[in-house]
């Protein structure tokens, strides 16, 4: 039977939105790229989706750490060190595979500082724990893994500490996807010819929503997501389910949430005003 032979992202997505009278688009390219005879093939980006920069695919070096505890983690700062945990999902936090290790600060810093803390916490880094940090030491663990949370400074922004989640092909993930806004301009409500002409002065783009909620397969987490604002007029709005993403990607909002919004106000309210 094919539901049978469905692997979950895909049948999770026709639960959730229905079977489509023929595969094409979208759906067709899922099965394009996530072959249906073959349920161990990973799912892979389509075109004209965000994918991961090359330029950012770094290894992120750790040494195991036997303790836990304020005074550990302050001596682990003092030496150049980020105390970290990396586990799995189902109840990590709660022990499941859970692993204490300490990272080079100098490397999160650059990678938070190029990408943005939360581009850095919706890509995918291959994590080295090594019994030193010479590269010759003995690789104990090596896995693809999600950065989950930081904790900063609350002054100096410092990172404090890194969560990472162990991200095997097999897994799907809880994912704040952050918002690339485009189209700005060319979109009729922010150029002023088109806004004089409608009547409407000073309008602006609401921005709500930064980053977006999804339930992610692991092979496909997106790094962003591109919101187009090349149509948008004044007093229209964005929502959650108008966002262009992979159709195995699962909204884990209300569909009807606005992520932003137009707002303008008349030439005449403004003349009342003054």
């Amino acid at each position: 039977m094919l539901v049978r032979r469905l692997q979950p992202a895909i049948l999770s997505y026709f639960l959730h939105n229905g079977r489509p009278s023929s595969f094409t688009g979208a759906a067709g390219s899922l099965f394009e790229h996530y072959p249906i005879g073959n349920p161990s093939a990973p799912l892979g980006y389509l075109e004209g989706f965000p994918r991961p920069d090359p330029k950012y695919a770094e290894t992120i070096v750790a040494i195991p750490r036997l303790k836990s505890g304020k005074n550990i983690s302050a001596k682990e700062r003092k030496a150049g060190r980020i105390p970290s945990i990396v586990f799995e999902q189902e109840k990590g936090e709660e022990g499941g595979n859970k692993r204490l290790i300490s990272v080079k600060s100098k490397q999160i810093r650059k990678l938070v500082e190029h990408l943005g803390q939360s581009f850095f916490l919706s890509r995918l880094f291959e994590l080295e724990v090594r019994s030193a940090f010479e590269d010759e030491s003995e690789i104990i663990e090596k896995v693809r893994v999600l950065p989950r949370k930081l904790h900063l400074h609350s002054s100096t922004d410092a990172v404090l500490n890194v969560t990472f989640m162990r991200a095997p092909s097999t897994a799907s993930l809880k994912v704040d996807v952050p918002l690339v806004f485009r189209g700005e301009d060319s979109c009729p409500g922010l150029r002023k010819g088109t806004s004089f002409l409608q009547g409407f002065e000073g309008a602006y783009l609401n921005t709500i929503k930064r980053t977006v909620n999804y339930l992610c397969p692991a092979d496909i987490v997106p790094p962003y997501i591109d919101v187009d604002l090349s149509e948008l007029d004044v007093g229209q709005k964005i929502v959650m389910e108008e966002l262009k993403v992979h159709p195995a990607l699962k909204l884990l909002h209300q569909p009807n949430q606005p992520v932003c919004n137009l707002i303008g106000s008349r030439a005449s309210d403004q003349k009342r005003s003054k």
